[in-house]
């Protein structure tokens, strides 16, 4: 992916070396149980946060500035100008204002509008503040863990995080998360898929016009998408986490193949209109 000139967005907060410990009276992270609506790739947060006690402080920390490191964060900010870009020009199509939301840089644990959380959690977005949160260390995760190569493969992951900030602008995650709070466990895992591969989707769309407005992808990098979508799909993690049997009612973001399919989808058509997940019956995904 040709990066080289492209500007770097401003809409970033570093809080690396800045660690989040518990206030007085507040939840400590050590005993936060952060449920599986986000997993090893990460989702909107607010659904299994937004209950828990806010506060937190945060203290000074040694942080090591690598030359590797600090790559990652400039890459991060040159992708999240790239979605802004991209999101401002779609969304002006349909005559609708894009707000741009906040990424934030962190390590090892940070306090949000949705709760505290750890670098376990994985890359998430949280609509109460309608901020992004990554620990760069992720990265280094996804490919000496998951086998996840590419730096199209990282940008899939900050792509899909502002999808769903798109998807909360357009209204759609309180209208699904309300939906989900009315629902039992599976059902509403299975919203839950919904509104992730819709996230897949847009991500998609984004890599779409991130191409026709910038010519910046190169051979290979639609390949590195596509299999990271297939390494994150739950069915996979299930069995990587030694499952003897793939237990469907515990999906929460889609199989290799749903994940997969979406992403491939936003990236071929870049049309919104094709990127309903919640109409289709859920065997059709």
């Amino acid at each position: 992916m040709r990066l080289d000139g492209r500007r770097e967005s401003t809409n970033v907060e570093d809080r690396r070396g800045k660690k989040t410990v518990a206030a007085a009276g507040g939840i400590g992270i050590g005993g936060l149980i952060i449920y599986l609506i986000i997993s090893l790739m990460g989702g909107d947060a607010s659904a299994v946060m937004e209950q828990m006690q806010q506060g937190g402080q945060t203290q000074s920390t040694t942080y090591e500035h690598t030359p590797e490191k600090d790559s990652l964060a400039k890459f991060s900010r040159q992708i999240l100008a790239s979605t802004e870009d991209v999101w401002n020009k779609v969304f002006a199509q349909y005559g609708a204002d894009y707000q741009e939301p906040t990424l934030v840089l962190f390590d090892q644990a940070v306090s949000t509008g949705c709760g505290n959380a750890t670098s376990q959690t994985g890359p998430f977005y949280c609509s109460a503040d309608q901020c992004l949160y990554i620990d760069l260390d992720f990265f280094s995760e996804m490919k000496n863990a998951m086998g996840i190569n590419g730096d199209f493969a990282c940008a899939y992951v900050i792509a899909h995080e502002v999808g769903h900030h798109v998807q909360n602008q357009l209204g759609t995650l309180s209208e699904k998360h309300q939906e989900m709070a009315r629902l039992d466990k599976a059902e509403s895992n299975k919203v839950s898929v919904r509104i992730e591969l819709q996230a897949d989707f847009y991500a998609g769309v984004w890599g779409y016009y991130e191409s026709k407005m910038f010519g910046s992808l190169e051979d290979g990098d639609l390949e590195e998408a596509i299999n990271a979508a297939q390494k994150i799909g739950d069915d996979y993690l299930q069995r990587q986490a030694g499952y003897r049997e793939v237990k469907s009612d515990l999906f929460t973001h889609g199989t290799s193949q749903q994940r997969m399919r979406w992403l491939k989808k936003g990236l071929t058509t870049g049309d919104l209109r094709q990127g309903d997940t919640f109409s289709p019956s859920y065997s059709s995904l």
